[in-house]
């Protein structure tokens, strides 16, 4: 049996998910001879002993002591302003690193990181983890197989139930950098073309507070792809039906939509037609739970060498140039072109 030991730096919500994930894996892993072991540490080092007791994880009292002990991978579930930082740590260890969306607060933070990475011959994966959710795979393939024909018209929709507290959203970065950039990501990594051009218009129908922080509430951006197809992207925090998370595609030969299931968060107008039928799901976590765990799945994966990296900070950077455009569009009224080259 071989052992990979990961270190995880931060356990509050995500970073809790991801530690179950990560013990989860080994009764798949057993069959392949692989066991994991999880080592973790938290500034807040009385929560992280109980995660740790409770999983059968090791806590450590620092980061320092974390990497020094020798482990195989770094996961990092810490806050935005961290994350560059801890991303050199792992770097510099030599070891494979996972790290939360984004790289950093903003792209102009992340392109020195992205510099670090490559010349230090980093191995990066970052956490966008709608690629290893199976209708967004799915849609993926029947579009490179062809079975859509050439794309029309795109609609990504990414609706929270309920809005995160105001304290965070004052450093979320807006709407677009904090919710719809995995909708730029997606988009990207499905269609394999650039958004080069992002329009969008906001409004605030719910907490005052949230306009008082400098975001809104509720975003659309129309989005022009490198070959001319045109789409949009909607976000809401105020969505009461359920956590919605959706990609509608339509194609000259086909259409297909991602998240249309028995827990999609709406109901039918039509007389006599009950679907969906289900309890429709009511934070992120639900709605991705299969995909986060494949995500770190992954990431053991790519610490193995046997896999390629599967969302490189290039690519997460590629997509927070878009957030960025579509944010400053929302802020000056105008359509706003996308610097393309992550340049290094």
């Amino acid at each position: 049996m071989k052992d990979i030991t990961l270190g995880l730096v931060g356990v509050g919500r995500i970073g809790v998910m991801h530690a179950k994930n990560i013990t989860a894996l080994n009764p798949e892993l057993h069959r392949r001879g692989v066991n994991v072991r999880l080592r973790l540490t938290d500034v807040a080092a009385d929560h992280a002993r109980t995660v740790a007791e409770e999983l059968g994880a090791e806590f450590v009292e620092s980061v320092a002591e974390l990497v020094g002990s020798g482990v195989d991978g770094l996961a990092i579930a810490t806050g935005t302003g961290t994350h560059p930082e801890l991303i050199r740590v792992g770097v510099d260890a030599g070891i494979p690193v996972f790290c939360e969306k984004p790289v950093a607060m903003n792209v102009g933070d992340a392109l020195p990181v992205l510099e670090y990475i490559r010349a230090n011959n980093g191995v990066v994966q970052i956490g966008h983890q709608r690629r290893f959710d199976a209708g967004y795979l799915e849609a993926r393939r029947a579009y490179q197989a062809g079975e859509l024909g050439w794309i029309h018209s795109l609609r990504a929709v990414t609706c929270d139930m309920t809005p995160p507290p105001v304290e965070f959203l004052a450093s979320s970065g807006g709407l677009f950098r904090d919710c719809s950039v995995h909708d730029f990501d997606i988009l990207r990594w499905l269609t394999g073309r650039e958004i080069v051009e992002v329009y969008s218009k906001g409004s605030n129908n719910g907490d005052p507070a949230i306009g008082g922080v400098g975001d809104v509430d509720t975003a659309l951006a129309v989005v022009t792809f490198d070959d001319g197809t045109v789409g949009t992207v909607s976000a809401s925090r105020y969505n009461g039906a359920g956590h919605d998370v959706r990609l509608e595609i339509q194609g000259s030969n086909n259409s297909v939509m991602v998240g249309l299931d028995p827990k999609t968060a709406m109901v039918s107008a039509e007389p006599g037609i009950t679907f969906p039928d289900g309890h429709p799901h009511q934070i992120f976590a639900e709605r991705f739970e299969a995909a986060y765990h494949s995500e770190m799945a992954a990431f053991v994966e790519l610490i193995l060498g046997e896999r390629k990296n599967p969302c490189t900070p290039e690519d997460a950077v590629a997509a927070s140039r878009v957030a960025d455009a579509a944010q400053e569009s929302l802020v000056t009224g105008a359509p706003v072109r996308v610097a393309l080259a992550v340049k290094l």
